[in-house]
């Protein structure tokens, strides 16, 4: 059966491909992000009647508003929201005021947003998947607004899912390595994960469909750690020929 689906930030990364499974599966994909070229790129592969694209900046409220708008005017109802829009702008050594809590509106109030004007327009048995990032619970140097955003959408997706309990089902995925097709990588950088390999975007579309499906009924409320087991891997001072290097002289 046909269903609406929401994919903020879905022209580019995880959620392009969280985007495109959603078409190929056969639903109806809205999707809103500031990249204007990626998106109109998306849209001339698909028909009309299988997306839908809005250009804005969702940390804005009234972006967040007329994209609602618009989309509600195409259907009356939606059964998926993928809320994936993010960016990092650096920690306490280089991330302005400013840019902190723009990257805290992007990634926790714009969900939040979106959710709560969503509230009244949910189709029975409709699910919200929050991506969010192992970067909630691990940290490299001057990361916070990231990282900050990261664990604020976890925590959202526990308080969102006992608001919307017996209307929507809502969790979260934190990927860890993922290749998005930005960089070169080694060898050694694939052994280092206990999977043998760095994560695939489809590996968090996967797991986003099926959080969206029939089969995960019985579950809400919970972050999904998808990362091939990186974080899971104590490695000490001298461990696979790796040394500690004092950061501060």
């Amino acid at each position: 059966m046909k269903k609406v689906c929401i994919v903020t930030g879905g022209a580019n990364g995880i959620g392009l491909r969280i985007t495109e499974r959603f078409i190929e599966e056969g639903n109806f994909v809205a999707v809103i992000d500031v990249d204007k070229k990626a998106c109109e790129l998306l849209t001339s592969k698909y028909p009309a009647e299988s997306i839908m694209f809005y250009h804005g900046d969702i940390t804005e409220p009234n972006v967040i508003e007329d994209f609602v708008a618009e989309l509600l005017k195409l259907y009356p109802a939606v059964d998926i929201i993928v809320n994936n829009a993010c960016v990092g702008k650096g920690g306490l050594n280089t991330c302005s005021y400013e840019d902190f809590n723009y990257v805290l509106r992007l990634g926790v109030s714009a969900p939040f947003y979106l959710t709560k004007l969503l509230m009244p327009h949910l189709n029975p048995n409709a699910s919200i998947v929050n991506i969010a990032s192992t970067r909630a619970f691990m940290s490299q140097p001057d990361t916070e607004s990231y990282t900050a955003a990261k664990g604020g959408i976890i925590s959202l997706t526990h308080g969102m899912s006992i608001t919307l309990a017996g209307r929507a089902r809502v969790n979260s995925i934190s990927p860890g390595w993922i290749d998005t097709g930005h960089l070169p990588y080694s060898e050694i950088d694939h052994l280092q994960h206990p999977a043998g390999r760095i994560g695939v975007p489809d590996d968090i579309a996967d797991m986003v469909l099926y959080l969206c499906s029939e089969k995960a009924g019985f579950i809400t409320g919970q972050n999904f750690t998808v990362d091939g087991g990186m974080t899971k891997q104590m490695i000490y001072h001298g461990d696979y020929g790796w040394s500690y290097q004092v950061p501060f002289p």
